[in-house]
């Protein structure tokens, strides 16, 4: 069986949003042209405490866009964003909610981030995706959502290393391009990492 994992389509992450990705939005009319296509349809959510370690305003002195350790892992700090509850942790009302078979949440650890669906970053946890996955008899993985350099690559890749045949629909994703051509090179290090790398054409 194959699966399609949407990954954190939430309110905080499209223009308007704390954290917007430019153009985030644009990928729900290709997400819902490629549903149909799927068994089997999962979503990620961040979803964070307030008193995250991750948000740049719980680090007195320090500002978004810095580097800390952070429990003895580099720890970019991001702007205060989808906070549990908050409408901002909401998935965006346009995305097809009714599809969803099962949402798992993530980043909900105050001391550790969770960039991919599956484990925090420094895999000390996991969502429990991966097992529900498995249990479904799922062996293969699509992967579309925000952001394709840093939750959309990481779950991606840890797909990869639990077995999934896994597959990225690119222009079902955007990004944050933190640095220029952090996109690019997102996409280079998945595909090095045995991600196949497709565009939704292949479903029309």
């Amino acid at each position: 069986m194959k699966a399609l994992i949407l990954v954190d389509i939430q309110n905080d992450f499209v223009p308007g949003g704390a954290l917007a990705v430019n153009n985030g939005a644009d990928i729900i009319p290709v997400i819902h042209t490629i549903m149909p296509h799927f068994e089997l349809i999962v979503a990620t959510q961040d979803w964070h405490p307030l008193s995250h370690e991750s948000f740049a305003a719980n680090h007195p002195g320090e500002k978004t866009g810095n580097v800390i350790d952070l429990h003895g892992l580099p720890q970019i700090l991001w702007p205060v964003h989808c906070v549990q509850h908050t409408k901002g942790a909401e998935f965006v009302e346009s995305l097809d909610m009714s599809r969803v078979n099962r949402i798992f949440h993530k980043g909900t650890d105050k001391t550790i981030d969770s960039y991919s669906g599956f484990f925090d970053n420094g895999r000390r946890g996991a969502t429990g995706m991966g097992e529900f996955l498995m249990n479904q008899g799922v062996k293969e993985v699509y992967v579309v959502g925000l952001a394709t350099d840093y939750c959309v690559k990481y779950t991606a890749m840890d797909a990869v290393s639990l077995g999934f045949k896994t597959v990225l629909i690119e222009d079902a994703c955007r990004g944050v391009n933190l640095q220029p051509g952090d996109v690019t090179k997102a996409i280079e290090e998945m595909r090095r990492n045995g991600v196949e790398i497709v565009d939704s054409s292949v479903f029309r």
